[in-house]
């Protein structure tokens, strides 16, 4: 189980446009399936926001020798800096 916590206030949780406070909780649960999939069940609970916790899962297919990437963010960087075989431009804003 990841537990995540520690949101600011000025994301949103989908392409809508949905908001969230700072009291934003995600707990994602994986379950390795069979050989080829993998459960996930991800709970979103914010107090300020929603009346109640939501909870959607999804089944994700595995692909054979393939590696599952990790995904993280940090303020105020782009992803693509930190996706591996992606390079960092060597001079930004020139």
């Amino acid at each position: 189980m990841i537990d995540t916590i520690g949101f600011h206030d000025r994301g949103w949780l989908d392409a809508r446009g949905t908001g969230h406070s700072t009291e934003l909780r995600v707990e994602e649960r994986f379950r390795r399936r069979d050989y080829g999939h993998m459960d996930l069940t991800i709970t979103i609970t914010d107090p300020r926001t929603f009346t109640r916790p939501i909870t959607f899962s999804v089944v994700e297919e595995l692909m054979p020798d393939t590696d599952l990437l990790e995904h993280y963010c940090h303020e105020n960087e782009k992803d693509d800096e930190h996706m591996p075989g992606r390079a960092r431009p060597s001079n930004p804003g020139k």
